[in-house]
């Protein structure tokens, strides 16, 4: 064997260990989107490159929110070894479409191999685990450590509950991904979004959303009571139908002046 060759083959040897280990760098959230075959809208890419800790999405039906959030759970599990990413949903058929949106993503572009998998948990070979719960106390107590806390339909999720998960993220400084359409003048989700600081708050109307046509939402704006259609698709935190006053009339008649009763 001549010199020649053997330089041959040992540069043909080193271009094969070079490739066994080089890796290539994972997707972000955004190429995630990209890779599974869908184009983010501007507001998706925004919120997805967003590094503020605590996100709220009050956003139409069908506006594309619940994709946005599977991206930013698969690419915190993805690029943060170790990490847990819960999503909790307010009941349980809520919580597995949660999770076969993020199944979906994840089938998509098979960024990593997994370690495990189930109906409602995906854990893949860095350590990091996306695990997906409806919303009762006693099916979420007992987790810490939480690197990124995803609350879908979180105007549905009851202000004890999310009060109780809080305490999640003190140790791990984890974030939190609020997103919804509105759900009336109540409950906590309406509070932080109306009172709350430290949030960054996203606002999606049906108008914005591209994949909603013009003559759907004209057919909708006629049928539905106004209500329902301000508040499905106009993100309006309107009064509750329930309510016996509304809350103009309720707040304009508190006065700072006349002490309470009891």
């Amino acid at each position: 064997m001549t010199t020649a060759s053997v330089l041959r083959r040992l540069s043909k040897l080193e271009a094969r260990v070079t490739a066994l280990t080089q890796t290539a760098p994972l997707p972000d959230a955004v190429a995630l989107m990209e890779l599974a075959g869908l184009t983010p809208d501007a507001w998706q890419s925004a919120v997805l490159q967003s590094q503020a800790p605590r996100i709220l999405m009050t956003c139409s039906r069908q506006s594309g929110k619940t994709e946005v959030a599977a991206a930013l759970a698969l690419g915190t599990a993805l690029h943060d070894p170790g990490a847990l990413v819960l999503v909790l949903s307010p009941s349980l058929r809520q919580s597995q479409e949660s999770f076969r949106r993020v199944l979906d993503l994840y089938r998509g572009v098979q960024a990593m191999p997994t370690q495990a998998e189930s109906a409602l948990r995906l854990e893949l070979t860095n350590g990091s685990r996306i695990v997906s719960l409806p919303g009762t106390e006693s099916t979420v107590r007992g987790y810490a450590g939480v690197r990124l806390l995803v609350i879908d339909e979180a105007a549905r999720v009851a202000d004890e509950l999310y009060y109780s998960i809080r305490p999640m993220i003190a140790v791990s400084q984890g974030r939190i991904l609020a997103l919804s359409s509105p759900f009336g003048k109540r409950g906590w989700f309406y509070k932080e979004y109306a009172y709350g600081e430290g949030w960054q708050r996203v606002k999606i109307i049906a108008e914005q959303c591209p994949r909603i046509s013009e003559s759907f939402l004209a057919e909708e704006r006629r049928t539905l009571p106004p209500l329902w259609f301000q508040s499905e698709y106009m993100c309006e935190f309107v009064d509750t139908i329930d309510q016996v006053f509304g809350s103009a009339f309720v707040y304009g008649a508190i006065s700072p002046e006349v002490q309470p009763l009891f």
